[in-house]
């Protein structure tokens, strides 16, 4: 039965329904790329029927009921080597999916998300696939996150897909041992969904909610399920205390504002409040791990104040332990601005050198936008100028390209110290 409203989008409905779809068809057939393939086609299905016809009353039901059709179709296809066993399957389909009401209402996207963290691939390629499977995100935004072309990314996929169908090792809901075996590349993939939708790095939007609250929601999971592991309580600690201030981020047209110019006032305080009591109950259990260094660090700035309040030496203290956990330039980064905070903007600059030479990060538009600041702090502004426009020419998001661009404008129009007659 189809006709009524939705009180959301329904791209935004499909990109929420689509990875529990996918880990029910899963959890009956096995096959991870003919599943895809089959939710894609019920969303594709959805995308052009429910704009006219209205929605159904239950929406993953449907397409859920549209998945197993496909999947059916696909058992249809299969060569007669597999012909009696595609039977039997397509059979019990046929049997089990025909009543809407049959349908499980439990939400398979943590299952899914353990799923995809196969033993046949190896981290990278696990969390690559997890990230199509179960944040929704495209080939280029995955691409982005891991700083590689799209390309190779995109081979990345591919490959990981051939690798569980020729390892012969089941596709199926992991034991509690495995579990915890793929514990640490499910955090990854959570902390990666989270920030692509803290932070969008391509279109109109500086942020996605949508994902950014789902990987919230399945970290909230995972610590429920894990209470006792310090870096889950550190992950969900820092997407706390970084959420919180996603009301402030954005001006009434949707334009960037910085941390330091964010009105304060804005920033969730239960949500401050919860992440800073989760991080402060974690560090002390002796294991620290780059989550909870990461959390910690986001917590000193939501503590402050005000942006002049901020205790930029703790802040660079956690970031020399943060580096040497990890060799993320993204991380080198940050630790740079840190630097010049505490110890002045040629220090920071002196940092950004060793990451020019770093192809992960030499063409980012963050290393741009950041030495641009720096060298605007140490009185360069003709250099400050190039790379604003620089990094505004490379960043795929709109607001970020906006607000590079009117840095670049306030620098170009404001008057030569010493000059100003």
């Amino acid at each position: 039965m189809t006709g009524r409203a939705l009180d959301v989008p329904i791209e935004h409905l499909l990109r929420k329904l689509t990875p529990q779809v996918l880990g029910t068809v899963l959890r009956r057939f096995r096959d991870f790329a003919a599943a895809e393939d089959a939710v894609q086609e019920a969303s594709f299905a959805a995308a052009m029927q429910w704009p006219c016809d209205g929605p159904p009353d239950n929406p993953r039901a449907w397409l859920t009921q549209v998945a197993f059709r496909r999947m059916a179709d696909h058992i249809r296809s299969e060569s007669a080597r597999r012909r009696r066993e595609g039977e039997v399957a397509l059979e019990s389909a046929r049997a089990e999916w025909t009543d809407v009401d049959a349908v499980p209402q439990e939400d398979d996207t943590l299952l899914l998300l353990f799923m995809c963290c196969h033993p046949a691939l190896t981290p990278a390629s696990a969390i690559a696939l997890t990230l199509r499977a179960v944040g929704g995100l495209t080939t280029g935004e995955i691409a982005r996150s891991f700083l590689v072309p799209e390309a190779t990314m995109a081979q990345r996929i591919s490959r990981a897909k051939q690798s569980i169908k020729s390892s012969g090792i089941p596709f199926q809901p992991p034991t509690a041992e495995e579990r915890g075996q793929r514990l640490r590349a499910v955090l990854h993939v959570l902390y990666l969904i989270f920030s692509e939708g803290y932070t969008t790095s391509d279109g109109p939007d500086l942020r996605r909610a949508d994902l950014s609250l789902e990987a919230m929601r399945l970290t909230r999971i995972v610590h429920s399920l894990q209470p006792g592991d310090t870096e889950v309580a550190g992950l969900l600690a820092l997407m706390l205390l970084t959420d919180a201030r996603r009301l402030a981020r954005t001006g009434a047209e949707g334009e960037l504002i910085p941390l330091a110019q964010q009105d304060r006032s804005l920033w969730d305080s239960q949500q401050i409040a919860e992440g800073v009591a989760l991080i402060s109950e974690t560090l002390p259990k002796g294991s620290v791990g780059p989550y909870q260094l990461q959390a910690a660090i986001a917590a000193v700035h939501d503590e402050a104040a005000r942006a002049d309040d901020t205790d930029w030496k703790q802040i660079l203290a956690l970031y020399d332990l943060l580096g040497r956990m990890t060799d993320n330039p993204m991380v080198a980064l940050n630790h740079a601005i840190a630097a010049a905070m505490v110890r002045g903007a040629t220090k920071g600059l002196e940092l950004l050198k060793a990451l020019e030479a770093d192809p992960r990060i030499s063409g980012h538009h963050r290393l741009d936008a950041v030495r641009a600041h720096l060298l605007e702090l140490a009185g360069d502004r003709e250099g400050a100028l190039r790379c604003y426009r620089s990094a505004a020419g490379k960043t795929g998001s709109l607001p970020e390209r906006d607000y590079l661009l009117t840095q670049a404008a306030r620098l170009s129009s404001a008057p030569v110290p010493g000059n100003e007659d």
